[in-house]
């Protein structure tokens, strides 16, 4: 399985792609580092997430939109992010590499008695 230059995504993006099209419409950096942070025990820091989704869009993985204002967040939008078609390919082939990997783990290795 050969890789694109570009496309390779690393552990922390693989998550973040993943938590995005886990919250659909409501993938926002706040709702990514929560989800993230639930499901894997991980202390995750809102810079980092915020970083990780803006170099996700500018490979193309996700895009934005911004929502509207509210009071509670004294009139300030939020960006919610949306997979893309080139995102959704990216975890396929990430996903695909790890699910090769481990099936090719020999079944004996298994035997742990």
């Amino acid at each position: 399985m050969g890789t694109t230059k570009g496309t390779h995504i690393g552990e922390f993006e693989e998550l973040a792609l993943l938590t995005v099209g886990a919250l659909f419409n409501e993938a926002y950096g706040v709702a990514v580092m929560d989800e993230i942070a639930s499901r894997t025990g991980r202390n995750v820091n809102i810079s980092a997430v915020h970083e990780v989704l803006k170099r996700l869009e500018k490979k193309g993985f996700v895009q934005s939109r911004m929502g509207g204002a509210t009071n509670e967040r004294g009139g300030r939008r939020k960006r919610y992010f949306t997979l893309t078609f080139e995102g959704k390919a990216a975890l396929d082939q990430s996903i695909g590499l790890r699910n090769e990997l481990y099936n090719a783990i020999p079944k004996l290795t298994f035997n742990f008695s």
